[in-house]
């Protein structure tokens, strides 16, 4: 990419990461369409290629974009002395909660990533695939399991809780109704309802 982006005003720099970031997460890397990316943005397709020569060149720098800002949120949002499995989890929540008020789809791209099968696309992004998921289970592995009742299984209500709040994001996404602080709301009740299943 062409460095020269960053001496944009920011307000039009985050005007074209987040219309990049929508189209590749309700379309994926093959479907999404720069002639639909300028539009959003409001801008020429000259001026998207001067800054990023190509697709491919625009999406690895949306995805590398996309882990840093994430991880930065993540380092500020959760605690470092945290234990309480249910309190790490809503501490994560609520960093993505801030990620989304500046790029509302910046987590739905990370997600809609994951089900990529373009091997160009794949490739670009190979080295920072993992970074996101082992910082997530780095944070989670802090948690005191001594709290929960003995039976429980707490890999697979991880699973539960992941899916349910990827389930949420992508409902409320489709109705054209996300909020994320109403969706963050709703994640913490889902979260004290199992905290409640769960707790010794």
């Amino acid at each position: 990419m062409n460095e020269k982006f960053f001496d944009l005003k920011k307000e039009k720099q985050d005007r074209m990461i987040n219309a990049a970031l929508k189209v590749f997460a309700m379309n994926g890397y093959e479907h999404a369409s720069t002639d639909d990316i300028v539009k959003e943005a409001g801008i020429s397709k000259g001026l998207l290629f001067h800054y990023f020569i190509s697709k491919l060149g625009l999406y690895s720098f949306i995805y590398d974009y996309s882990v840093k800002y994430i991880q930065l949120e993540l380092s500020t949002g959760v605690s470092k002395k945290e234990t309480d499995y249910f309190k790490l989890l809503l501490q994560i929540k609520q960093s993505q909660l801030q990620v989304m008020k500046n790029y509302p789809y910046m987590l739905q791209f990370i997600n809609k990533s994951r089900e990529e099968d373009v091997s160009e696309a794949l490739v670009e992004t190979e080295d920072k695939r993992n970074v996101l998921p082992e910082q997530y289970a780095e944070i989670m592995e802090r948690s005191d399991l001594s709290k929960f009742k003995q039976d429980a299984d707490v890999k697979k209500l991880t699973k539960v809780i992941e899916y349910t709040a990827d389930g949420l994001m992508t409902e409320q996404f489709r109705n054209a109704s996300f909020q994320p602080e109403i969706y963050c709301r709703e994640i913490a009740q889902y979260l004290e309802m199992m905290k409640k299943l769960s707790y010794k």
